[in-house]
């Protein structure tokens, strides 16, 4: 009647030795890095920041008229592929090229989407954190405050009638 009954384990049973249940930490590299891979926090990324955001910017500044250029007539020219550089060429999602059923062909380029590297950009520099909004109090680091001096006073008695 003290409580639950305790039902042996497979080794008591059998009379195995006991076995250490391993740390499953350990398979991830310690606590640390098991947070770390959980938050998604990479260490190649936070080794190659300055890569990434240097290919952010890339993507962010590439332009359609870096590949294709056209005419006042619309006639429409595409750049060879060695004039268009690297960090144009890593903007382009996809080329696409479709013949129509006389046989002339189409070509579709995609860009990547600008908006949402810019997006990620401005939220890396912070500059989509709505402003920290000022106090009009004054910024004061530190108040010295001194108090009355206290005096010992010594005090007579006075008579009412005057007299000492």
């Amino acid at each position: 009647m003290g409580g639950p009954k305790r039902v042996p384990c497979r080794a008591e049973l059998t009379g195995a030795p006991m076995v250490e249940t391993p740390n499953p930490t350990g398979r991830f590299g310690g606590v640390k890095r098991l947070e770390d891979r959980l938050r998604g926090r990479s260490s190649v990324i936070a080794h190659n920041k300055e890569g990434i955001a240097q290919s952010l910017i890339d993507l962010a500044r590439a332009n359609l008229t870096d590949v294709i250029s056209w005419d006042n007539q619309g006639n429409v020219s595409v750049k060879a592929s060695e004039d268009i550089p690297d960090a144009v060429a890593s903007a382009i999602k996809k080329v696409k090229i479709t013949r129509s059923k006389d046989g002339d062909p189409t070509l579709e380029i995609e860009m990547h989407d600008k908006v949402s590297v810019l997006r990620v950009l401005a939220k890396s520099a912070g500059l989509l954190e709505p402003p920290k909004e000022e106090s009009q109090a004054p910024s004061v680091v530190g108040i010295t405050m001194h108090g009355p001096t206290v005096v010992d006073a010594k005090y007579e008695p006075v008579k009412k009638d005057g007299t000492d």
